[in-house]
């Protein structure tokens, strides 16, 4: 069966509200859990970007769901950090915790001054990033001269059994690529039909691993309510690559979508007052193979969306 999971939006949320928000989904029925990793928000509007790596303690100390993140090694953060971070949380709570990895976003990666790589050095610096962590976390001595630089480095504390590296990967031709190193795959709602040439492309390769799906909905009791919060919330992120990847601030997000229209969110986001159109879109995904369905409410208050999917939503799924 597929498992229906929620999404912690950092970029949305204060994270002692998000911590809520994950306790109150475990007691709707949801069976687990993933987080983002950002420095900053895509929008002002948004107002949020706590550390996820100490929320992420938090939040599987307070519940006893299994966790994953979206994170990008490489640049902000350096590759050792990044295992020494899975490893912790592998060894603190086995079995529970699971990282993907990608390229990143420049809004975030900028902030370390170094400028931001081509998309094919970014690719081509996470594999040597996903290589530096698998030995770690396989309790290697590791040194490394190439796009990024690791010194005699050893993690002291690793979990009996090295959480699974998913990649993350929105295009056909990444998924090709994660395959060949990925321990599953996760994206975000599409189009039916580029969702399903991705599964094939990342299966056919030979990926092995769980799907993971991100679905961004928004639901409010009021269809108008529900567009508005969409619109409020998520208009800064209909931009297709290379535009979400490269642009730096808020600002120039928040200007470039000044524009953007409620029909446009609704390509990129599931908007309606109906939890029975919500669960037909839903078992749609999994209908495509997902394993694991993240359901991302892109309003800021929680609340509500978590009282109408225990008493109604996660019942039809």
């Amino acid at each position: 069966m597929t498992v229906y999971g929620i999404h912690a939006s950092h970029e949305q949320v204060h994270p002692r509200a998000l911590l809520d928000a994950v306790v109150g989904a475990e007691r709707a029925g949801f069976g687990a859990a993933m987080s983002s990793d950002h420095f900053s928000p895509w929008s002002a509007r948004q107002g949020q970007s706590g550390y996820a790596w100490s929320w992420l303690g938090a939040a599987l100390a307070s519940t006893d769901l299994p966790f994953g993140v979206v994170t990008a090694p490489g640049q902000r953060y350096h590759p050792a950090i990044t295992a020494q971070a899975i490893a912790t949380l592998g060894a603190m709570f086995p079995g529970r915790f699971w990282a993907a990895l990608g390229t990143g976003e420049a809004s975030n990666e900028h902030i370390t001054g170094g400028g931001w790589p081509r998309k094919e050095l970014r690719a081509a610096r996470l594999r040597e990033c996903v290589d530096v962590i698998r030995a770690l976390l396989a309790g290697e001595e590791v040194s490394h001269d190439g796009l990024v630089t690791v010194d005699r480095a050893r993690l002291w504390t690793r979990p009996e059994e090295p959480p699974p590296l998913v990649g993350a990967a929105v295009s056909v031709e990444t998924a090709l690529w994660c395959a060949t190193w990925a321990d599953g795959l996760i994206t975000v709602n599409a189009p039916e039909d580029h969702l399903r040439r991705m599964i094939d492309a990342y299966r056919t390769a030979g990926g092995r691993g769980r799907l993971c799906l991100q679905a961004h909905l928004s639901w409010a009791p009021d269809a108008d309510e529900a567009a508005r919060i969409a619109h409020e919330q998520w208009r800064s992120n209909v931009f297709a690559p290379p535009v979400c990847w490269d642009l730096e601030l808020t600002d120039h997000f928040d200007e470039a979508s000044r524009f953007v229209t409620r029909e446009q969110v609704a390509e990129v986001v599931n908007i309606s007052a109906d939890l029975s159109q919500h669960a037909d879109w839903l078992r749609s995904y999994a209908d495509l193979g997902f394993d694991e369905i993240y359901i991302h409410q892109v309003a800021q208050d929680q609340r509500p969306f978590l009282e109408a999917a225990a008493d109604k939503l996660l019942p039809l799924l």
